[in-house]
């Protein structure tokens, strides 16, 4: 479970948008924003008074159902509800089972301590944000602005969820038709596994056959997997167990290219 203090919003009525997004993020997006608010009557709020708090594992139903009850704790997948002066969904960022709660500061601190105070096995503690991102990088969530930048497709940053395949014209379709219908895509975001107990920089070059086929994005130390990080690979090295290089200023790694989100060790990855 998690605090945020990362909520941009318009107003909430239902002709609006909300927009969660982390703030070091929000100047460049809202920028972009603006380049298509040509000839509509847009205005965007931030909505600073409210509070996020994310509720992640495997028994975030069960502490949902115990401090809100029933009907937000059944919510299918990216649904939301808004129950009891509360905005409640079903947002499983992470990759595992996760709600998100939006309401106002006050309402948020008397929502924690509900959370904290649900007994095992499905009580609820604080995790740290270093926490959540681990288990991003373990299920393969690319993070935008860290593990993409403005020339990154979505379908290279396996954001399929966030892509209509059916909708009408916006803008970046003819990308996307391309990489899906001629099968165009040459890059994606992909998994290494490093060996030894050395952590590569990020930035690190992924050397295969004597080329660079992509750069790690994202490292992390994990209990589950060891040291793992994220990067878009170039086709050529798209193969499971891929040994590639993983090159810095502090020397050469050896790694293994595996596909998302990690396996256990016992899987073999």
């Amino acid at each position: 479970m998690r605090t945020s203090s990362r909520i941009f919003s318009s107003p909430t009525e239902d002709d609006a948008l909300l927009i969660d997004i982390d703030r070091a993020t929000w100047p460049q997006v809202r920028a972009h924003l603006d380049r298509f608010l040509v000839a509509d009557d847009v205005e965007m709020e931030e909505e600073d008074e409210l509070s996020l708090i994310d509720v992640e594992g495997p028994h975030s139903a069960d502490v949902m159902r115990a401090i809100i009850g029933d009907a937000a704790g059944d919510l299918e997948p990216w649904r939301q509800a808004q129950t009891n002066s509360l905005r409640v969904a079903n947002l499983p960022r992470f990759g595992g089972q996760a709600f998100t709660i939006i309401t106002d500061r006050e309402r948020g601190a008397e929502i924690l301590g509900q959370a904290e105070a649900v007994k095992a096995p499905n009580g609820a503690c604080l995790l740290s944000r270093q926490t959540l991102d681990l288990l991003r990088i373990e299920h393969g969530i690319a993070q935008v602005g860290v593990d993409t930048n403005e020339k990154t497709l979505a379908l290279e940053a396996r954001l399929d969820r966030a892509i209509s395949f059916n909708k009408g014209c916006y803008v970046g379709q003819e990308t996307v038709e391309r990489a899906t219908a001629r099968g165009a895509l040459k890059r994606r975001l992909y998994g290494i596994r490093i060996d030894g107990m050395r952590s590569p920089a990020t930035g690190a070059s992924v050397i295969l056959d004597h080329k660079e086929v992509g750069r790690l994005t994202t490292v992390a130390h994990s209990p589950a997997h060891g040291i793992i990080g994220l990067t878009i690979l170039h086709h050529s090295g798209w193969s499971e167990g891929t040994r590639v290089a993983i090159v810095d200023s502090a020397g050469e790694l050896s790694g293994r290219v595996g596909d998302l989100p990690f396996k256990s060790l016992e899987a073999g990855l």
